[in-house]
């Protein structure tokens, strides 16, 4: 599909091949992980916002092999942390060792656990962020909205991961859990008056979605 190959062509010219992010693909694989991580183009991506905002604390929910982490992790300063929650022990094992095997072992905190579960946890710690990625079970998308919103810093970017589902997200009457998540998630952005908000539609490597992002007021 030319989507692909525009995707392969873009990351020939502008992605400088990283041993420590291939070999994370490669372990993923091997472990059977979903090959849903961000594509190298849209981690890239991750990583100029973050050299933009320059991010005390970035909180990332869904971790899966710690792909999209270590992009983060490559733009932070000294001093500088993620915190990344996991619901699946396996991914969460596999994104441990993967993180081992690079410099940022001390800047990326695995948290496993129903993200529901943990942010509550995280919170009582008086953690406040710069940044945050949502990139979970999209049912979830709204309620992680609300906890973004509580940990978050003013000035604070938020960006959602997977939220145009191959156009699916204009079904309104969708079976699907995850639509009617992300519809909610898109309810709740129209008019709030905490956060101002954009949606680009994407299309690559991993067909055809998109992602949201916002700034909190």
């Amino acid at each position: 599909m030319v989507w692909s190959d525009v995707d392969d062509y873009l990351i020939d010219k502008l992605i400088t091949i990283d041993n420590e992010l291939e070999d994370i693909l490669r372990t993923n694989e091997e472990a059977d992980l979903p090959a849903i991580d961000v594509s190298p183009t849209q981690g890239k991506l991750l990583y100029l916002i973050t050299k933009l905002r320059s991010p005390k604390n970035i909180l990332e929910i869904g971790t899966l092999g710690g792909y999209s982490s270590l992009w983060f992790a490559k733009a932070l300063h000294k001093g500088a942390k993620i915190y990344t929650l996991e619901a699946n022990s396996e991914y969460a094992n596999v994104a441990r060792k993967n993180i081992e095997q690079t410099p940022f072992t001390d800047q990326i905190e695995i948290i496993e656990g129903k993200a529901l579960e943990t942010l509550p946890i995280l919170a009582k710690r008086d953690v406040q962020f710069d940044l945050i990625f949502i990139d979970a079970d999209k049912e979830n998308n709204p309620a992680y909205l609300n906890w973004a919103l509580k940990l978050a810093n003013k000035g604070a970017v938020i960006i959602a991961d997977n939220i145009v589902r191959n156009g699916e997200i204009i079904e309104e009457h969708s079976t699907d859990t995850r639509i009617q998540g992300v519809r909610s998630f898109f309810d709740m952005l129209e008019n709030h008056p905490r956060i101002e908000s954009t949606a680009i539609q994407t299309v690559g490597q991993k067909g055809y979605d998109g992602f949201v992002l916002a700034i909190v007021k």
